[in-house]
């Protein structure tokens, strides 16, 4: 049985099951480290297959948590995860075997190669954004990898801890995985432990305190955070187009999704059609009034009080300050309702320019000339992803070359998320280190280099000491400037 808790303090109990179960995973990590691809390819077949037989319990779970509609639940959660498994699956033996590299002239004779070993003990913080998601996805590449895991989800999805819990129990023993829920406290005891690694998705805020914690036993960490990502769209566009990705990333889930667009910088010539053009994909998707956005089966809800009352202050505070409501705004508090959301002519001082919304609404703003919209981006922190609508190749790389940002997709909001062969993660403010396929599996590993000196290789001697005489000093020249 793996160890499960829900918990608002930690216990002397409680610590010390957290403990003893730490202790358990670092003497067993030695023999999951051992495990081939193949042993290892069937727990990921064994995790597959439970994850399958409750899809039904998952969807009902997602919708209890965040009024999450299983179509949903099946683009972002579900399959999402599954596809995870099976490309794992599928390159997990190329991936394990090690890297023949060459050498240089200089090391003549010897033979080297890369070899890629479990980190040892790894943490998993998830948020509950989407919680099966953002929980089992690195627990994927943990265990590819040959790692020992404990899962710490956030307490705020507790229905999708509980279908989750049942699978880690019947997949895994607890000196390999297990999870353990409950709230700030709980990850506070966890992150004093000198785990080898730690994944954590977040905040950049919470993501801080997490580095500083994983500095005092020198972890490495895997940051995957956020920020204010961009949409850029220029007047080569198809706005139908352009309108309908926004759209759909930015209301899916409720608006609680890391790469969901946050502002659109949309060509002054374009902005009339293109708010128009958005009003009515809003409509087609969701509803043609307030009321049937409202009770539809597709308007997820804010994930707890605390969070819906951020999201009404900071659109209630633009709004004072002369923003233009360009659709929707109502809100519903006893239902952490917020209605799909547009505005524009947003004043710089309001308080929505200076965080990430993490909401259903959205802010446009428009540029004059590209040099312009690319200042204002460099001008932010670095985005988790940019997205660019555009038919104009050169200015779609100018964009690309000049602009940082953890990821981009060009017409479209969101695919790359989706392609395990790309690197999937943010740059500094919006993250460290990468996730996904391979790079998943690199992130819970060491690249252990290793040499191999022939048995014997009488120039070796060459270059000990004593350093003198003419000829030596001769070849060593050579060696410095050509080899």
């Amino acid at each position: 049985m793996s160890v499960i808790q829900t918990i608002s303090a930690i216990t002397p109990e409680l610590k010390s099951d957290i403990h003893r179960v730490f202790a358990l995973q670092q003497q067993y990590h030695w023999e999951v480290a051992r495990s081939n691809a193949a042993q290892r390819i069937t727990k990921l077949r064994r995790l597959y297959k439970a994850i399958l037989s409750r899809r039904t319990e998952i969807e009902a779970a997602m919708w209890a948590d965040l009024r999450k509609s299983p179509t949903e639940v099946s683009i972002t959660e579900l399959g999402v995860v599954l596809h995870e498994i099976r490309h794992a699956i599928h390159h997990l033996q190329s991936w394990m075997t090690p890297k023949r590299v060459g050498s240089s002239l200089t090391l003549f004779r010897t033979n080297a190669e890369i070899k890629y070993e479990p980190k040892g003990v790894c943490l998993v913080l998830s948020p509950w954004n989407f919680p099966f998601n953002l929980t089992l996805d690195p627990l994927v590449s943990a265990v590819a990898a040959g790692n020992c895991v404990i899962l710490k989800p956030s307490e705020f999805s507790p229905n999708s801890n509980a279908v989750m819990r049942q699978i880690v129990t019947e997949c895994f023993a607890p000196e390999e995985v297990s999870l353990f829920e409950g709230d700030a406290t709980m990850a506070q005891e966890l992150l004093s432990l000198p785990f080898n690694h730690i994944f954590f998705t977040g905040s950049p805020q919470v993501g801080k305190i997490v580095m500083r914690a994983a500095a005092e036993h020198l972890a490495s960490v895997t940051l995957e955070l956020g920020g204010k990502s961009p949409v850029v769209v220029d007047e080569s566009a198809d706005l139908d187009t352009a309108a309908a990705k926004i759209i759909w990333l930015k209301i899916i889930n409720g608006g609680q999704t890391c790469i969901a667009p946050d502002y659109v910088l949309v060509h002054e010539s374009c902005q009339a059609k293109l708010l128009e053009k958005m009003k009515a994909k809003i409509q087609q998707f969701y509803g043609n009034t307030p009321a049937e956005m409202r009770e539809g089966p597709d308007m997820c809800r804010l994930v707890h009080a605390r969070h819906f009352s951020r999201v009404k202050a900071l659109l209630d505070d633009a709004i004072q300050r002369g923003a233009s409501l360009d659709f929707g705004g109502e809100t519903v508090e006893n239902e952490r309702y917020i209605a799909p959301t547009m505005l524009s002519n947003i004043p710089e001082d309001a308080k929505i320019w200076e965080e990430e919304i993490f909401g259903p609404v959205l802010l446009v703003r428009t540029y004059k000339t590209l040099d312009e919209a690319i200042s204002y981006v460099n001008a932010q922190p670095k985005a988790l992803a940019m997205y660019i609508f555009s038919k104009d190749d050169r200015c779609i790389h100018k964009i690309i070359t000049e602009t940082r940002c953890g990821g981009v997709t060009v017409n479209d909001c969101g695919p790359h998320f989706y392609n395990s062969e790309l690197p999937f993660g943010g740059s500094n403010n919006s993250g460290i280190g990468k996730c996904h396929g391979e790079f998943g599996f690199l992130e819970f590993t060491n690249q252990r280099g290793v040499l191999y000196q022939a048995r014997w290789m009488p120039t070796t001697k060459f270059f000990l000491p004593p350093y003198g005489g003419k000829l030596r000093q001769w070849i060593l020249e050579g060696v410095v400037k050509w080899f």
